[in-house]
């Protein structure tokens, strides 16, 4: 078999793509990686602004049903009594349906973000 210098720098060449190849996809999946990632932070940031502002809008609404109920029931103590137990009840709702309101959806969303291609 003949050293053929032709032939050598055909396999250098093919080396060389092949290098080159290799340095953009892993400069590729850096870009997708911060591109995913930066989506996952940004919606969990809006997620946790939402989540509270609602816990005050809803401590305020809740707080003002107390003195609504305050002439209804004859205490103060009774109406936040109750709106206390309209906490409970929806902690229990919550914890009972939380596989299709936290979990399914996160897992859905997460795997969208994460295993589906990007169609540009």
């Amino acid at each position: 078999m003949t050293n053929n210098p032709e032939q050598t720098e055909n396999f250098q060449q093919l080396y060389d793509d092949v290098k080159k190849y290799i340095f953009l996809q892993t400069e590729y999946i850096k870009v997708e990686f911060v591109e995913k990632l930066t989506i996952l932070l940004s919606t969990l940031l809006i997620i946790t602004l939402i989540i509270v502002l609602a816990v005050i809008a809803l401590f305020y609404l809740f707080f003002s049903l107390a003195y609504a109920f305050e002439p209804i029931v004859g205490s103060l103590g009774a109406s936040f009594g109750i709106i206390s137990g309209i906490y409970v009840v929806l902690i229990v709702v919550l914890y009972l349906l939380r596989k299709q309101l936290i979990i399914t959806p996160m897992v859905k969303f997460l795997s969208n973000l994460f295993l589906s291609k990007i169609n540009k």
